[in-house]
């Protein structure tokens, strides 16, 4: 039997059609000062973004979907393979910059709390972000202190660190950007404390890629209502 200690963290990377930007991530993840497990799904690109990944085929993993499946599939996907004791999403744009992740993952690696998520708002709404992301945002927050009674800043945030027996025990369902309210909830509905950690984030518009739209928000609040009272 191997006693090989795992990773600090498997990173998951959803990405669809990213090629300007997925290989600084890459070498921005693989320069980080941990012990890392890279799960990359390549879900479904039609431009460069498979060929970019190849090229770190040794030291990461590619998963590639045919077909576009959607962020929450991909991040389910990946969390078959996912190793670490703690998983934390990274997206394939620069709007998160990874060198963040080690002070996101600190808290649950030293083992006082089981998720934490890294706040773009703790010191107030980003001045670059729509004005409709931002309203959305705050009705967010909102929802999550009314339907569960918890207060956080930033429900919404990609940076979304777990312990990744927990994450794995949640019974995932979620296709697309409802992943992010659908463990909220369920994170809640287990007991856990949400710590937030303050980042930096950097938005992009849909010009420049952006996948996510202010018109997801139905969605997201349909599923903080769903599992409102969900039970393991």
């Amino acid at each position: 039997m191997s006693d090989a200690r795992p990773p600090d963290v498997s990173i998951i990377v959803p990405a669809l059609n990213e090629a300007a930007t997925i290989g600084e991530v890459i070498t921005r993840l693989l320069a980080l000062p941990l012990s890392t497990q890279i799960v990359v799904v390549n879900d479904g690109s039609r431009d460069k973004t498979g060929d970019i990944l190849a090229e770190f085929a040794d030291r990461i993993t590619v998963i590639t979907n045919p077909e576009p499946g959607g962020k929450g599939m991909a991040i389910r996907t990946a969390l078959k393979v996912a190793t670490g004791e703690v998983v934390v999403i990274q997206d394939a744009d620069l709007e998160y910059d990874p060198a963040q992740i080690p002070s996101l993952i600190e808290p649950i690696l030293a083992g006082t709390v089981n998720v934490v998520y890294g706040s773009r708002f703790m010191h107030g709404l980003h001045p670059g972000m729509a004005l409709p992301n931002k309203l959305v945002n705050l009705m967010l927050r909102g929802a999550v202190r009314l339907l569960f009674g918890t207060r956080i800043t930033d429900e919404a945030t990609c940076y979304k660190a777990l312990r990744r027996e927990l994450l794995q025990s949640m019974d995932l369902q979620c296709h697309r950007f409802e992943f992010c309210p659908e463990v909220t909830a369920k994170a809640l509905r287990l007991g856990e404390t949400i710590r937030e950690v303050p980042i930096t984030y950097e938005p992009r518009n849909l010009k420049a890629g952006k996948k996510i739209r202010w018109t997801d928000a139905p969605e997201a609040f349909a599923t903080l209502w769903k599992y409102r009272k969900w039970r393991k």
